[in-house]
């Protein structure tokens, strides 16, 4: 059961308010300290109060009014898509519709419907899952691939690291197979976790490549993202784009 700290009298502090959660027999201390801080970020009460499914929905609204990732009418997919905030946020942003829609999102997770948005119930890991994809938006290039991809750590960092950058390298070989001349990438990153092999094939197919740490990120995370922007097409050139911490 949650409980708020009460002082004795005068003004309390954020730092009174703070919601705590009492250990509970069979959770994992790890568990209640997620609890606690789930109940004590701002951004996922913003969320809850904007009916967005998750504070991720805040992370991709950011980098799109820095970086302009939507536009109207632009073709979307959504990688490791549940709870399915950043289909949320996009499809409105493209006005996706239910008649007309332009996004496609895979995710092994069930993911609720989403006006606008093709949801497919899959790994993307999966072979055959770069094809499903690829049906499923009608053989049409698009104009986006994000990927807000992260597999459960293990605890054992040399081995989520390869994990981690394994997730990247596939993301970006299935963008640059699907996207549209001057599309672009869209990654979950993690910092010292994108190799530079990876970033030296980005930057052969993209014109510019930034890292992105939004403010709704939590800053105590290793979270950050990666933005690769104008795709030139499935080709070699050895031209660099500008590389941003």
């Amino acid at each position: 059961m949650a409980e708020k700290s009460l002082g004795t009298g005068g003004r309390k502090s954020d730092k009174d308010l703070k919601i705590r959660v009492k250990s509970a027999k069979g959770r994992k201390v790890s568990s209640t300290m997620w609890l606690e801080r789930q109940l004590n970020d701002p951004y996922v009460a913003r969320a809850r109060a904007e009916g967005l499914r998750s504070r991720a929905a805040f992370k991709i609204r950011e980098m799109d009014e820095k970086h302009h990732l939507f536009r109207k009418g632009m073709r979307i997919v959504d990688l490791g898509a549940a709870p399915g905030g950043w289909s949320q946020v996009a499809a409105k942003a493209i006005g996706s519709t239910e008649a007309n829609p332009l996004i496609v999102a895979i995710d092994y997770l069930f993911v609720d419907p989403i006006p606008g948005v093709i949801l497919l119930q899959k790994d993307f890991t999966d072979p055959d899952a770069p094809q499903v994809l690829i049906d499923a938006m009608g053989g049409k290039k698009v104009d986006l691939v994000m990927s807000d991809m992260a597999w459960p750590t293990t605890g054992h960092r040399p081995t989520d690291h390869l994990r981690i950058v394994h997730l990247i390298e596939i993301a970006a070989e299935f963008a640059i197979d699907v996207l549209a001349e001057n599309g672009m990438f869209v990654a979950k990153v993690f910092q010292g976790g994108t190799e530079h092999e990876l970033l030296h094939m980005l930057k052969r197919h993209f014109r510019t490549t930034v890292h992105a740490k939004p403010k709704s990120s939590r800053q105590d995370s290793a979270e950050a993202y990666l933005i690769a922007k104008g795709f030139r097409g499935n080709v070699g050139r050895e031209e660099t784009g500008d590389d941003e911490e």
